[in-house]
């Protein structure tokens, strides 16, 4: 089985020289696989951090569009759904994720960002829609800028960007009546939520 497991991932999983360190992360798929499987585990760039494995990327001739890609968590999007995954939950979110994306992209914005998502928080707020109360969802964005996935700092939007994107998704997404953007860096924060 292969997986796309990075440096950083060792590093925040598990000690890769043997030393005392803390494990930050528990959702890597870090460690190996289960006996039961009876599976080889190939992680072919578990030694390179992004940037490197973008350079080899151009080295290899893929496209401009592969090599910029987003990372993606392994565990997929309950990482950026803390608490009880439901299919409504799941569906708002990849609407959510994809308003955002896109408009990331129609305001090339996307390749100056090294990461950026929606997440669903399980916290559920009022709003107002027409003459109608809501309580729905809380969405979080997060853009990050980094080179290596270990420290990250965000990316600063202006104004117009942020009210059109949050404007989106609340107007267009039944189940989100609050946007609200992730401002802290990395330490003291990690790039995903879980």
């Amino acid at each position: 089985m292969a997986q796309g497991t990075l440096y950083p991932d060792l590093i925040e999983s598990k000690s890769v020289t043997g030393s005392q360190t803390s494990k930050i992360k528990s959702h890597h798929n870090v460690g190996g696989l289960p006996k039961k499987m009876k599976l080889k585990l190939v992680e072919p760039l578990k030694y390179l951090f992004k940037d490197e494995v973008r350079k080899l990327g151009l080295e290899l001739g893929l496209s401009h569009e592969i090599i910029s890609r987003h990372p993606f968590p392994g565990p997929g999007l309950a990482i950026r759904m803390p608490g009880i995954i439901t299919k409504e939950k799941i569906k708002i979110l990849k609407e959510a994720d994809n308003y955002y994306i896109k408009s990331l992209k129609e305001n090339n914005l996307y390749d100056k960002i090294w990461q950026a998502y929606a997440a669903l928080l399980p916290v559920k707020t009022v709003g107002v829609m027409g003459d109608n109360r809501t309580y729905e969802y809380l969405c979080l964005l997060r853009a990050i800028t980094s080179e290596d996935g270990m420290t990250a700092d965000f990316f600063q939007f202006n104004k117009s960007f942020m009210q059109s994107i949050s404007n989106q998704i609340v107007n267009n997404i039944r189940g989100i009546n609050r946007v609200v953007y992730d401002i802290t860096s990395k330490p003291p924060s990690t790039i995903e939520l879980e």
